[in-house]
């Protein structure tokens, strides 16, 4: 039967000489989709093919198999994300990680923060924040949220004095042994973080170096506690550190 969908074409795939397979970021998970004929140069069916495109699909849908594409409208093509490196890696990267949360746990709060997270990168803020921002909130949807409201170790709200994302969280004075110190700002711009509505961020006053303590916490945290391997991180990582240089 006939459906209309809005998603993103995260990844598409040659078939045959004329056709693409699309697979489609939804709120309801990832669609496959064969666009028929599409690579022809008068396709009507050939731009809303590509990859980094959103838009609204009118397909054929099948439950199991590929469905069809019948006709597609551009909503969105992202040319900031697309003309820039960097923005274009962190869109890499949360499509891949917010696939992987989705197939967890299959939320449509979860799309609406991946979309609302690559509005604002489109807009021109910070890519690696706003990623950030996304990393945090995904996490309470694979049950496994890191700890900013108290002490890891013996649950006190007192006296907290840093974080140890190899514990899980935050750690209070008693319980302090040789953690990195961390100042203050750190933790709370990682409450900010998770607790901020993103549709509501307007523009990032946040210094170089506390974005850098924040991104390299969040990342520590994920390798010790989701088990998720995304793989264009490598690839985000080797350009952050050529930007840091």
């Amino acid at each position: 039967m006939l459906k209309a969908i809005k998603g993103y074409v995260i990844h598409t795939t040659d078939y045959g000489d004329s056709s693409r397979i699309l697979n489609v970021l939804t709120e309801d998970g990832i669609i496959g989709i064969i666009s028929k004929g599409c690579k022809n140069v008068k396709s009507s069916l050939r731009l809303v093919s590509q990859k980094l495109i959103y838009g609204e699909f009118v397909i054929y849908e099948k439950e199991k198999g590929l469905s069809t594409l019948k006709e597609g409208t551009i909503l969105n093509e992202f040319n900031n994300i697309k003309k820039d490196i960097t923005r274009f890696s962190y869109y890499s990267y949360i499509t891949e990680l917010t696939s992987q949360v989705m197939k967890e746990s299959n939320n449509k709060s979860i799309y609406n923060l991946f979309n609302e997270t690559v509005l604002k990168i489109e807009e021109g803020l910070n890519p690696k924040v706003m990623t950030n921002i996304l990393e945090l909130k995904l996490l309470n949807f694979i049950g496994v949220p890191l700890n900013l409201t108290e002490c890891v170790k013996c649950g006190s709200k007192k006296d907290i004095i840093t974080i140890n994302p190899d514990e899980g969280g935050l750690i209070c004075k008693s319980c302090y042994t040789n953690e990195i110190i961390y100042d203050l700002k750190v933790l709370k711009m990682l409450r900010n973080y998770s607790l901020v509505d993103i549709k509501t961020i307007k523009e990032l006053k946040i210094s170089d170096e506390l974005i850098e303590f924040i991104n390299r916490i969040i990342s520590q945290y994920y390798d010790r506690y989701t088990g998720i391997y995304v793989h264009s991180k490598k690839f985000l990582e080797k350009l952050d550190n050529l930007n840091l240089k």
